[in-house]
């Protein structure tokens, strides 16, 4: 959350250097509707870092979890 009470949001870039992939594969699952929710202002895409994490906790792989 930001002074505003606000959440966080983030762009295409930042999400595709988080996640370690190009750019064009943010836009490719999306095209796809395999992409994290999104909102669109313009031309751009912003990206609710807790729509992200969701988006990243469906997408875990079954398996042992370690604690």
């Amino acid at each position: 959350m930001n002074e505003l009470g606000l959440e966080r949001l983030i762009g295409v870039e930042e999400l595709a250097a988080y996640l370690g992939v190009p750019i064009q594969t943010i836009y490719d699952w999306r095209c796809a509707g395999t992409a994290p929710r999104a909102f669109k202002f313009g031309k751009r895409l912003k990206f609710a870092v807790t729509d992200v994490a969701e988006w990243l906790e469906q997408h875990h792989e079954a398996g042992v979890r370690r604690g």
